[in-house]
């Protein structure tokens, strides 16, 4: 069984880089042809597609939010990580990890809420 969880700090002040990672049981990161997203859903709105990290190591980002954000990897802990520099409040969202393949998301994790506020 693929477990994920997200961990990081629930608040961070405006200008400042927000950073999560995700650990992964069940599976590795680099198991062929998953690919680890970052998902988020800020207060009212949908979900959004921030970015993910392939098996290979390769990186693909919402164009809308390329310019701040990265994804990376620690493949002997088996943790994936987003950062998201510059943070507004606008960034304010539950943050979900979630394991995917074909275009279908198997396992999320259990969501963590991160405030922006100074």
């Amino acid at each position: 069984q693929v477990q994920l969880q997200e961990s990081g700090p629930g608040l961070v002040k405006p200008s400042q880089t927000l950073s999560l990672t995700c650990t992964v049981s069940g599976d590795s990161i680099t198991t062929n042809s998953y690919y680890w997203h970052w998902i988020r859903q800020p207060p009212g709105t949908g979900l959004e597609c921030m970015g993910y990290l392939g098996y290979d190591g390769t990186t693909n980002y919402n164009p809308s939010l390329k310019s701040r954000t990265s994804i990376s990897r620690d493949t002997s802990k088996n943790q994936f990580t987003l950062q998201l520099s510059s943070v507004t409040p606008e960034d304010t969202a539950v943050y979900w990890c979630v394991r995917e393949m074909g275009m279908t998301f198997f396992e999320w994790g259990q969501g963590a809420q991160v405030t922006v506020s100074s």
